[in-house]
């Protein structure tokens, strides 16, 4: 079952964002199995907002195991993500 995962970063920055996001798709293991979608930017709170759909939450997880360390090395605070069902998931 394909899901939505909905990560809001209080404080995050664009700056703090895209050094990681670098360095995620830059690593040998990306892309992750199961990566679907991705979309980022500001909450209008102040903070970060992304929203990544996944083949399953066993692969967002997966995912999250091999960029922890990068994530902590950047300073991104460790959120717990929002994972819920989708219904339907189309990409171009």
């Amino acid at each position: 079952m394909a899901v939505i995962v909905t990560v809001e970063i209080p404080g995050g920055t664009r700056e703090v964002y895209e050094r990681t996001t670098e360095r995620i798709t830059g690593a040998d293991w990306w892309p992750a199995k199961g990566f679907l979608a991705h979309a980022a930017g500001p909450d209008g709170t102040g903070g970060w907002r992304v929203i990544d759909f996944w083949e399953s939450e066993a692969d967002f997880m997966a995912f999250v195991e091999k960029a922890t360390p990068i994530f902590q090395e950047e300073g991104t605070p460790q959120i717990m993500p929002r994972v819920e069902e989708a219904v339907n998931v189309i990409v171009k």
